[in-house]
């Protein structure tokens, strides 16, 4: 596996160009499975197995861990945004840098867990409620440079998800390989 691959297990994000309601609910179900695929994904794993590289030059395990609650609360607030203001302009944050807060360290990876839990509820619950239009609301992206509709958003965060789980699946996989099948799990 080349470190392209490495970066990028499930590809890279390609939105739709024409979303459907068969397409919206689908990323709600991803976005709703999350939590449980990520959990699954770490169980087992060994104090020093939360800290390997998921490739090189890439973020630990439990920094995939955490990033998810950070990007996803971010996600969470823009929906919001978007719901209740004509076309806001999101406030971009360096993730990178996030997640080498002493937070990310230090705090169990269960704090994050179950935050991803709770969170992804409260999402799940909006989501569902949303009509059909509301999906076409826009937000700004200065970073960016564009406009994003939700329903792109949702199904960039649904991409997400499954690309970070993909990235722990994908370095447990190599991890039994390398130590033979008793090595991990």
């Amino acid at each position: 596996m080349s470190v392209l691959d490495l970066r990028y297990p499930v590809g890279k994000f390609h939105p739709e160009a024409e979303p459907t309601p068969e397409h919206r609910a689908a990323w709600i179900g991803e976005i709703a499975a999350l939590p449980a695929q990520l959990r699954t994904a770490v169980t087992g794993l060994t104090p020093e197995q939360w800290d390997i590289p998921y490739r090189p030059g890439g973020w630990t395990v439990r920094q995939v861990v955490h990033h998810l609650p950070d990007s996803h609360l971010n996600a969470y607030t823009r929906f919001k945004l978007a719901l209740t203001e004509e076309q806001p302009t999101i406030k971009p944050y360096d993730e990178a840098k996030w997640a080498e807060l002493p937070d990310t360290s230090t705090t169990p990876p269960e704090v994050s867990l179950t935050l991803i839990e709770a969170l992804h509820q409260r999402w799940v619950a909006l989501l569902r409620a949303m009509a059909p239009e509301d999906f076409a609301r826009t937000l700004r992206h200065p970073e960016q440079g564009r406009v994003l509709t939700l329903d792109t958003l949702l199904a960039m965060y649904a991409w997400h998800g499954r690309h970070h789980v993909a990235h722990i699946t994908a370095l447990c996989e190599r991890l039994a390989l390398s130590m033979g099948a008793e090595g991990v799990r």
